[in-house]
């Protein structure tokens, strides 16, 4: 006989997480499962980040990508406490909502052990960086910025793990593989070959589930909304370059729309005196970056990405796809991530080994491959790439220096947003999409918050 539960959430992300802490919170008597095809956070080990490889060995259950805690739970924790980025929950609820349920997410943080500090772009400081940015047409958005630290931000879900057991009950290393509406509610089918019954049914399957989720709207004839994929490179330099900002601001999102195609490029998850690290996305090696909060961890560099957004229209409507063959190729050329001064880019040769070793600007990423980056991305993001950098320059002289470091291939993958409701319900009731691997957010903040509403709408109804 199956099990039944009031609410069954699939994918143990930050979204899903904030569902069930307020679930649990306001009716403790709930019967509520947890569905995570990743392992327990306390089982959660990348064999890079333990020093006993260099390059990704592509392990079956990806531990930096998959698990509780969901992607994020080996990023450095940065909370952006704004409607201006970090999704679109705006278009369903009003930015004072969405504002109220960022702040509420906060307070959960901080209650299992985040920092109170927070940085603003609401400053003397970050108001004369944003004139000369608009000097330049260049516009950097506002925000309050928490950073939580890599190390900190997985104690903390540590203890958001310890404080669910025995509250929920949650199933680690497995995966849902169909669902399947009835009458009372819902059939989850997993991959050990049981099956879930529950009445309410929350989706977080985030990045590492986008794909799958994607999938399952089709099947259940959910209608998606054609979403972007963001694709670029990830820009190493030496930090003092970027000290000003990074000081004051600690992230810096800036917006430039290029000359040559009208392309909108943006910085993205910047991470002063951070490491460079990759990424296993269902088999494809992607880079990203990170930073500690303790100093002693650090490095002499800061990272930043560099995204270009692609939207498409019919008659293609699979970007996550788009992204991944990408991605592949600097897989196939440099097996895994490549790496190229900036200053051989522009003059059209690939980095070698003995250019890298020349150069004043040492890889945090020592893995990765010296390359040709002009064989891996479309000609239209790499050029809109190219002039952004330039763009930056003139606000941060020092970016465009031929010893820049830049890495390929950086994708942010979010699924074919599905059709939702003001509370996120699909057309089936009881059934909700929440976080990143739904498509509705792209950042911690928002993925939190979109688990606070779906939680308070299943309360409302119960």
């Amino acid at each position: 006989m199956n099990k039944k539960y009031d609410v069954a959430i699939i994918g143990a992300g930050i979204s899903g997480i904030c569902t069930a802490y307020e679930l649990v919170e306001k009716r403790p008597d709930l019967k509520i499962v947890m569905l995570e095809q990743g392992n327990d956070i306390n089982e959660r080990i990348c064999p890079i980040i333990a020093n006993k490889t260099e390059k990704c060995i592509k392990c079956k259950k990806c531990s930096i990508m998959k698990g509780f805690g969901g992607a994020g739970s080996f990023s450095d924790g940065k909370y952006n406490l704004t409607t201006e980025f970090g999704g679109w929950l705006n278009r369903y609820i009003s930015d004072e909502k969405v504002m109220e349920l960022i702040e509420y997410v906060d307070r959960i943080n901080v209650k299992f052990g985040a920092c109170e500090e927070m940085y603003s772009t609401d400053t003397p400081v970050a108001r004369s960086i944003e004139k000369k940015a608009i000097e330049n047409d260049l516009h950097l958005l506002h925000a309050r910025v928490k950073h939580l630290g890599t190390e900190n931000n997985f104690n903390i879900l540590k203890a958001m793990n310890q404080y669910l057991k025995g509250k929920i009950e949650l199933r680690c290393g497995v995966k849902a593989l169909d669902i399947v509406s009835k009458e009372d509610g819902y059939s989850i089918i997993l991959d050990d070959s049981t099956m879930v019954d529950t009445k309410f049914l929350v989706a977080a399957p985030g990045r590492a589930g986008a794909e799958w989720f994607s999938d399952t709207c089709k099947k259940m004839n959910i209608s998606l909304i054609n979403n972007q994929v963001d694709i670029g490179v990830r820009v190493e330099v030496p930090a003092i370059i970027l000290e000003d900002i990074t000081s004051n601001i600690y992230e810096a999102k800036i917006k430039y729309r290029t000359k040559c195609y009208g392309n909108i490029v943006r910085t993205f998850c910047m991470n002063p005196y951070g490491h460079v690290v990759t990424e296993n996305v269902d088999g494809v090696i992607t880079v990203n970056g990170h930073s500690y909060s303790d100093k002693a961890l650090g490095s002499s560099n800061t990272n930043f990405a560099l995204l270009v957004s692609a939207e498409f229209t019919e008659p293609f409507n699979d970007p996550y796809q788009y992204g991944k063959r990408v991605a592949s190729f600097s897989n196939l050329l440099g097996n895994g991530i490549i790496v190229q001064r900036f200053g051989d880019l522009i003059n059209g040769r690939r980095t070698n080994k003995k250019r890298l070793e020349k150069s004043f600007v040492r890889p945090t990423l020592t893995s990765a491959e010296p390359g040709d980056l002009s064989y891996v991305l479309p000609k239209r993001p790499l050029d809109s790439i190219i002039e952004m950098i330039y763009a930056l320059d003139k606000l941060f002289p020092g970016i465009a220096n031929e010893d820049t470091l830049l890495y390929g291939v950086e994708v942010k993958f979010y699924s074919a947003r599905p059709e939702l409701s003001n509370c996120l319900e699909t057309k089936y009731q009881n059934f909700f999409a929440i976080g990143d691997g739904a498509g509705v957010t792209r950042g911690l903040a928002q993925a939190g918050a979109s688990g606070i509403l779906v939680a308070r709408e299943i309360l409302r109804r119960i």
